[in-house]
């Protein structure tokens, strides 16, 4: 038996996250859910993609520490707490990544901003699975 040589393939996928978590027919439903993506002592840079593929940082809305309007949020890290959220208050797909690390560990996460004042993220992708508070 003669043996044949095939060139190498590699496929890669690549995650492309929405840009927003879509809750459709969800109106007036409240999520809850842990922030808890990250290690407790690690700070992470927060960021998602736009539907142009351009990798956009959070930002809040108003003041952030004196540096104005639209200031780059850095510095995330978890506050383990369970937080309740309207289905309509702005639930982001986007990535974290560890500051303390030269690689970009880009771990999926789901982000919500409190309205534009805070960050909080999960790493539980599938709203569906989330506890939602009694209406």
């Amino acid at each position: 038996m003669k043996k044949e040589w095939m060139e190498p393939v590699v496929e890669v996928q690549e995650f492309a996250a929405n840009e927003y978590v879509a809750a459709c027919g969800d109106s007036g439903k409240v999520y809850k859910f842990v922030c808890d993506a990250g290690q407790y002592g690690h700070n992470y840079n927060v960021y998602y993609y736009d539907g142009s593929g351009q990798k956009k940082y959070i930002a809040k809305e108003g003041s952030w520490g004196g540096w104005g309007s639209q200031a780059q949020f850095s510095g995330y890290h978890p506050c383990n707490k369970t937080h309740e959220a309207e289905s309509d208050s702005g639930f982001i797909s986007g990535f974290i990544d560890d500051q303390s690390t030269r690689n970009d560990e880009a771990t999926p996460v789901v982000i919500w901003t409190e309205n534009g004042t805070n960050v909080h993220c999960t790493t539980r992708l599938d709203i569906n699975t989330w506890e939602t508070a009694k209406s």
